[in-house]
């Protein structure tokens, strides 16, 4: 059993399964200034996850790379720090995984590792990582890897997303318009970012429903219509509706204001 929602704020599915009551599951908002750390040793992680965290960084651990793919099944992080000696599923495995998977091809990767020689960097590189840090490292190192590849695959390490007159703040949740506050649903939040985060690009609705949705959830197609509409008409009272743009054949657009 399942629900569709065309406009409530929380999405949800029920799995069911034998013996056990219908669980719903709820689908956490993408967020750009969102880490997913994926650290097999819980001192190094706990590290991290307090040094990443005062950098003002939002930090989900995951113990394994199997955990990292589950809390990748509906939420996108803005980047991932990934071990390459995990259990189970190496982090080589999970980077090639995740490049092929056109859902998390996008998300930068720093791989860390204890092997130092060139053949493992080449490796690292190979599998679709974007920068490789070598132990024993010092979180300060890292942090300042992070805000570098941030900067260069366009991901704000600030939580705020400008393109003109608008203005989306993705810790505050909070969208401005010309400097004025502006009430949007979450739903049309993720959307909107979405579009900022990639402008002049057409997605078909099955790709807005796996972005922005995420895979867990099940939702009828049409339901992106509503959601655009939605969109369009917050920003028509400030003459910005036309930047999301019908593409026929294929779904919408979105164009970055001069």
């Amino acid at each position: 059993m399942q629900n569709r929602s065309t406009g409530h704020e929380t999405v949800t599915k029920h799995v069911s399964n034998a013996g056990h009551e219908n669980q719903p599951k709820q689908i956490e908002p993408m967020s750009s200034n969102t880490i997913l750390l994926v650290e097999d040793e819980p001192e190094i992680r706990e590290l991290l996850s307090f040094s990443l965290g005062r950098a003002g960084f939002q930090v989900w651990e995951s113990p394994s790379a199997e955990d990292a793919l589950q809390r990748l099944d509906g939420t996108l992080p803005g980047l991932l720090i990934l071990d390459w000696m995990l259990p189970g599923m190496s982090g080589i495995d999970l980077a090639r995984r995740l490049r092929r998977d056109p859902l998390t091809a996008e998300i930068p990767i720093i791989m860390l590792t204890a092997r130092g020689e060139e053949t493992d960097k080449l490796k690292s590189f190979d599998s679709g990582v974007d920068d490789y840090v070598t132990k024993p490292f010092s979180p300060r190192e890292l942090i300042a890897r992070v805000k570098a590849l941030l900067r260069r695959t366009g991901t704000p390490e600030s939580g705020l997303v400008d393109h003109g007159p608008l203005r989306l703040d993705l810790n505050a949740h909070q969208l401005t318009i010309h400097g004025k506050p502006v009430a949007l649903g979450p739903t049309e939040f993720r959307l909107l970012e979405h579009f900022m985060n990639h402008p002049g690009r057409a997605f078909d609705r099955s790709q807005l429903l796996d972005r922005v949705w995420g895979r867990s959830v099940y939702v009828e197609e049409r339901t992106v219509d509503v959601h655009i509409l939605r969109l369009r008409k917050v920003l028509q009272p400030f003459g910005l509706q036309h930047l999301v743009q019908t593409v026929r054949g294929v779904g919408y657009r979105y164009l970055q204001p001069e």
